[in-house]
């Protein structure tokens, strides 16, 4: 099998259920920011020593293909593998066990203290980017309200990951900052 298959070398792509696109339509840009972000879940997991949240990033980029796949295909209910009600309630359950956890959790911090947490940081505004792409993809096409969710409470939990891997919180100081010079 080559990887290379020339089909897409005029700016187009095929979606799972074969229908032709243009390579920078909504769809692709939807299903494509959630490929980078699984991809960048993958990677911020190597700076993660609780083996516990490793194991739940794991099950969430697992899902993260169903969501993809269910983007890459136009007509609804023909990509049967799709995140569900219960996926949305695990990710609730991680955000409830953790939030007490977080000390200063209603401040803004400055992100990034440790390498965990950084790359989690990292990984949530990705998610929040791949909502927005989804969010306009809806305006247009059917999107379901179930997979819309469910990347909404991911970028939660990936906040709730990274302020509790904080090691050494920096909270924000708003007037200090504004009247300290650059």
């Amino acid at each position: 099998m080559k990887i290379y298959t020339k089909t897409g070398d005029k700016g187009q792509t095929s979606l799972y259920d074969g229908t032709r696109v243009d390579k920078d339509s909504l769809r692709v840009e939807s299903y494509g920011t959630v490929d980078e972000l699984n991809s960048y879940i993958g990677f911020a997991s190597k700076f993660i020593n609780d083996q516990k949240i490793k194991e739940n990033l794991k099950k969430i980029q697992m899902r993260l293909f169903f969501v993809a796949g269910e983007l890459a295909t136009v007509e609804a209910g023909k990509y049967k593998y799709t995140v569900k009600e219960e996926d949305i309630a695990a990710l609730e359950k991680i955000i409830d066990d953790y939030l007490p956890k977080i000390r200063g959790f209603d401040a803004f911090i400055v992100p990034g203290s440790s390498e965990a947490s950084a790359a989690l940081h990292v990984a949530r505004t990705i998610c929040r980017r791949a909502e927005r792409r989804i969010l306009s993809l809806k305006r247009n096409e059917e999107v379901s309200e179930i997979l819309l969710k469910f990347v909404n409470r991911l970028s939660d939990v990936l906040y709730t990951y990274a302020r509790y891997l904080e090691s050494d919180l920096t909270i924000m100081d708003f007037e200090k900052a504004y009247n300290e010079k650059l």
